[in-house]
């Protein structure tokens, strides 16, 4: 059951007729990124390249590129895994149902990691430089790991237990780095390294780290995984592997993964903190060069038939689009164990995940009241502001499911919006949370890591007819242009190009909300987004989400049509006007190299490997 290592994989998927072999010598640098981006979004087949310039070692993308990829993969566990997902949520489950349970002693036993001696990722040892390049945008500042498997333990308490398995980024070569010496460790606020890297400091002592490269693909998965603290990633990559993970413990260092294709091993030390990026991120902009942490190297192993697995991060949708998707799967009968009162969330994809959050919750603390107002709502929003990944979310769009249409949830994004803004009473369900903790890689606050967020709540009954033409009279200041109706209730208007500093609010986008508030009509749009480009922007919801959400920030860039403050309460009376303009502090987003695409173009012509497929 379950695949343990990848050439098992690999294997499996090419007898599937799911993968595509390359036997044409490609570059590590830029093209093979640009190769898998074009055969996900094609959705196309997992890619092995056999001749990488430069390089002794294969490399393999695209493994878990289609939802039916993915699903063939984990086929053997992933309805246990579900099955136990939802027994956490009601053990009495197990009782009333037990035949629907005959997995579980087996896969709870699968849990349990098996230590060894020795394993195939022990068999070779090598250099960092001797590792693929892997360099995914022009702008990248060097070679990257895209699906390590980051191992540490609490200083605490050492032991499977109280393990983390976390896929953070790690930057192999450029900058300050010693080649082979040292690699950038970047992990990110509210990650469980980050409480082990804080207890050893804490300690005085290093912290040891080991990252891994292939192995098991749920090992991946469970990387990826958003597990509560405390409940330990490698545990669940058992259940879902379907075998117990086997791994190498060495005298006074990490264990190993047995079955890996690679594993560097390092410590990182106190004060050894170096500039790292910048790198295309998944929000679909280069995250910029910052001091992170520095791991020192000690040992590169690898095996004998070493398989280098990679994807490339960038705007969604991309291959880790599909493990969020999956991971929606597994664990959404979880949710309302997790958020008591919560029914649904969607960290919206397209939106970049963390800058979108939109939730269904109950409304029930006033059941009686003649009109009903987001009072239960505001619980539960905050509790998904306070408890894991969802804390990093920057809006919150939150809706009472009383109040839905039957088969309506978040997951339908064009009719949630439309519900919201039919319902919302901008004077009083806008609530803002200032100079708070951010995303990392969200460049749209007041410094890294520091910005706002906004809960918008929203219960009871339609309180207006969204507007679907642009009202006539429609006058612009000056600067402003080209208005276009993008979905009921929300308009897009081109705007001047953005020149003020970080933390500071625009005097021109008040006046834009001045004027807006005297034109006739302007209610049937509370929503209007100010962007470069209005027509790009209104080219289909994805970029609509994603200009929208990733380039403003709630308290910074959220101007209003009859704005005013009240008891330090903000509202609007007839319109939000939200400043989605490219800042000058943001950083550049993500392009394609026009000479490496017209070399990947080569190879979906005809007699080219990928012809048919691109």
């Amino acid at each position: 059951m379950g695949y343990r290592n990848t050439r098992e994989c690999l294997e499996a998927l090419e007898a599937a007729g799911e993968l595509v072999r390359i036997d044409k010598c490609v570059d590590a640098d830029l093209e093979i990124g640009a190769i898998q981006r074009r055969v996900f979004r094609a959705k196309g087949p997992a890619l092995l390249f056999g001749n990488v310039r430069g390089c002794r070692f294969p490399m393999a993308a695209n493994l878990y590129g289609t939802r039916e990829r993915m699903r063939f993969l984990f086929r053997d566990t992933v309805d246990t895994v579900e099955r136990l997902m939802k027994l956490k949520l009601d053990p009495m489950e197990l009782l009333r149902h037990p035949w629907q349970y005959l997995g579980a002693p087996r896969t709870a036993w699968h849990t349990l990691p098996k230590t060894v001696a020795d394993g195939p990722v022990m068999a070779n040892e090598t250099a960092v430089s001797s590792l693929p390049g892997l360099k995914s945008w022009p702008m990248d500042g060097g070679a990257y790991v895209t699906l390590p498997q980051v191992y540490t333990e609490d200083p605490s308490r050492p032991g499977y237990a109280g393990s983390n398995l976390g896929m953070y980024r790690v930057q192999l070569s450029g900058n300050d780095y010693v080649p082979d010496r040292e690699v950038g460790l970047h992990y990110q606020i509210h990650r469980g390294i980050g409480h082990h890297h804080a207890e050893a400091l804490r300690r005085g002592e290093p912290l040891k780290v080991n990252i891994a490269v292939g192995g098991a693909p749920a090992m991946t998965v469970a990387a990826m995984m958003p597990l509560p603290e405390g409940l330990a990633e490698l545990f669940f990559a058992g259940a879902l592997g379907g075998h117990r993970i086997p791994m190498v413990r060495r005298p006074g260092g990490l264990p190993i993964p047995a079955e890996a294709d690679f594993c560097i091993c390092g410590t990182v030390v106190k004060g050894g903190e170096k500039p790292e990026g910048p790198f295309g991120d998944h929000l679909g902009y280069y995250s910029l060069v910052h001091d992170f942490p520095v791991l020192r190297v000690d040992k590169v192993y690898h095996r004998d038939d070493a398989v280098w697995p990679f994807t490339t991060v960038g705007r969604p949708p991309q291959e880790d689009t599909l493990f969020g998707q999956f991971v929606h799967e597994l664990t959404a009968e979880l949710v309302p164990s997790v958020f008591a009162g919560v029914h649904e969330v969607h960290a919206v994809d397209a939106a970049g995940v963390h800058p979108l959050l939109l939730a269904v919750g109950s409304e029930r603390y006033v059941p009686y009241a003649a009109e009903r107002q987001p009072q239960e709502l505001l619980t539960n929003a905050m509790a998904l502001l306070g408890n894991t990944q969802t804390a990093l979310s920057k809006y919150v769009l939150i809706a009472a499911r009383e109040d839905l249409p039957a088969g309506t949830g978040c997951h339908d994004v064009p009719a949630f919006f439309r519900h919201l803004l039919e319902r919302v009473d901008l004077t009083r369900d806008l609530h803002f949370i200032t100079r708070t903790t951010i995303d990392t890689l969200d460049y749209s606050g007041i410094s890294l890591n520091q910005g706002s967020k906004l809960i918008l709540a929203v219960a009871g009954g339609r309180k207006r007819e969204l507007g679907t033409e642009l009202p006539s009279g429609l006058d612009l200041p000056r600067g402003f242009r080209d208005p276009r109706v993008f979905a009921p209730g929300i308009l897009i208007v081109k705007g001047p190009r953005h020149r003020r500093k970080r933390d500071q609010q625009d005097p021109a986008l008040e006046r834009l909300g001045e004027t807006l508030g005297r034109v006739p009509g302007i209610e049937g749009f509370p929503l209007i987004v100010v962007a470069d480009d209005a027509r790009f922007t209104a080219d289909g919801w994805d970029n609509f989400l994603w200009v929208t959400f990733t380039r403003s920030d709630p308290a910074t860039d959220i101007y209003g049509a009859g704005a005013f403050t009240h008891a330090k309460h903000w509202g609007a009376d007839k319109a939000l006007v939200l400043d989605a303009r490219l800042k000058t502090y943001h950083a550049p987003p993500l392009e394609e190299d026009p000479e490496v695409e017209k070399r990947v173009d080569e190879l979906g012509a005809k007699g080219g490997p990928l012809h048919g497929i691109i």
